[in-house]
This record gives structure tokens, sequence and C-alpha cells, in this order.
């Protein structure tokens, strides 16, 4: 067992990609339960495929997806928000605009400068063609997501509850809701070599999702939601490694699996609950 634990760590590659993996998946479910608990998975969804178009003129330019994916993932973060916020025409049908006319521009722009980019990794991901610097910018990004929810925590929380009795207390709820949504950018962009566009909302939401059903209060399914993103992004990432599979799509199952589990934990505790009082 501990032979096949280290045996990939025998590769430069690997370890940056576990690196990467662990640092993704933390990040990422950091955020699940807020974005949950706001139903914000299309936005999240919308985030994703937005920065396409951006990351066609970066790889155009020389940049890196991490390198300027952030910026660009910062700017479409706040232009969502001024559309819903200015527009009548309601936060799905302003996210749908969004998500589709971006990401056809992504492909046209693709087409029109003809960079060289792999769809399906950008898709799917591809973590074992991260870079030492990419493993940087995501560490980074993880610490710079956990510093400013520990710090705004409180507000958050209260926000992510109750926006109108927020609003009433006095906090700046313009203000939260763009630093979440920056927080999500950030999140989102930094996973995208990791599980690619398609799959990020998955490792965003079923962690969380998972973690829900087995909590009873929200800090403890934020820990949770963290150790099944890791688990989930660390397992898949060993499963892709030793069967020869596709690393984003492995992560994401695996994570399937996690939620699978815990809907039938939750399933089975709450019927030995009802059993203990039909008994009592």
């Amino acid at each position: 067992m501990i032979e096949l634990i280290l045996d990939p760590l025998k590769y430069d590659f690997m370890i940056r990609s576990l690196v990467t993996a662990f640092a993704s998946g933390a990040m990422l479910s950091i955020l699940g339960p807020f974005a949950i608990n706001r139903n914000m998975g299309f936005m999240a969804d919308a985030i994703a495929h937005a920065t396409l178009p951006i990351i066609a003129v970066g790889v155009f330019l020389g940049f890196s997806i991490s390198e300027l994916g952030v910026p660009a993932a910062i700017l479409i973060a706040i232009f969502l928000g001024l559309i819903i916020k200015n527009t009548n025409i309601g936060e799905d049908t302003a996210i749908g605009i969004i998500f589709s006319s971006f990401f056809a521009l992504g492909f046209v722009l693709i087409s029109l400068l003809e960079v060289t980019i792999n769809l399906e990794d950008l898709l799917f991901g591809q973590i074992l063609a991260v870079s030492t610097s990419d493993v940087y910018i995501v560490i980074s990004l993880l610490l710079i997501v956990l510093l400013v929810v520990i710090v705004y925590f409180k507000q958050l929380l209260f926000y992510s509850f109750d926006p109108i009795g927020a609003e009433v207390k006095g906090l700046n709820t313009t203000f939260l809701n763009y630093l979440f949504l920056i927080l999500l950018s950030i999140a989102i962009v930094g996973s995208l070599q990791t599980v690619g566009v398609i799959l990020v909302l998955s490792m965003l939401i079923i962690p969380a999702a998972a973690a829900k059903l087995v909590t009873d209060t929200f800090v403890t399914s934020i820990k949770v939601s963290i150790f099944f993103g890791v688990i989930s992004s660390i397992t898949g990432l060993y499963l892709s490694y030793f069967l020869n599979l596709p690393s984003g799509p492995s992560m994401s199952l695996v994570a399937t699996g996690i939620f699978v589990l815990s809907f039938i934990f939750n399933k089975v505790s709450k019927k030995g609950s009802l059993a203990t009082v039909t008994i009592s």
C-alpha cells in the first residue's frame, strides 16, 4: 500500500500535480458551501466558460492560463455583477447570455488568432502538464482565498443566509457580493488546468453538497467539504496515474462517489433516528 502511494512521487511532474490537485481541491471546496447556499452554481459555470476568449488572447500573447486567467475572470465576474444589478432581465438570463456569447467568442478567437490550444485539455483539464510557476500561482491563490474568507467570514456568512437582513444591519452587501464573485473567479481559474472548464463546477459543488448531507452546521460543512474536495482531487489523480485515465474526469467521478456514499449515509442515519424515536 505504501509503495503504491510513494511510486508516483518518483516523478517531478506527479509531485507538481499532487500539490496542484490539493490546492485546487481545497480552494474550490472552501467556496462550495457558500455557492450552494446562494444558488450560484450556474454563475460559477458561466465564469469558467466566459474566460475562454481571454485565455485565447493570452495564449496568443504568450501568457499561460494561470497568468492571464485570474485578472480576466475577475473582470468577467465584476461585469456579470454589473449586468445582473443594472438590468431587469433576470439573473439566470443575464448569466446565460454571458455564458454562451463569451464561450462562442472564445472559439472564434482561437480560430482567428490561430493559437494552439488543446481543446480537450482546456475543457477537461491537464494537471500533468502544470509547470513549477503554475504550482506557485495556485498555492498563492489558495492562500488569498483562505485569508479573505477568514477575514470576512462573519460578513459573508450573514450575507449568504440573509442578504436583506445583512443590508438592514448596515453591511456593505454590494462589496460582499463582488468580493465573493472575485473569490469564486480566482478559485475557478486557478483550477482550470486541474479539472478544465467543463468539470470545474463539479469540483466546486459536489464536495460541498456531499458535506451538507453529513453535517449539521455550516462551519462544519466547510471543513468536511474541504476534506472531500482534497480526497477527490488526490484520489482521482492517483487513479488517472495507475489506470491511465483522464485526470479531471477521474477527480469528478471520485467526488460523485463520495456524494453517493454521503447520500446513503444520510438516508440510513435518518431511518436509524426515526427507529430510535419510534422505539422510545
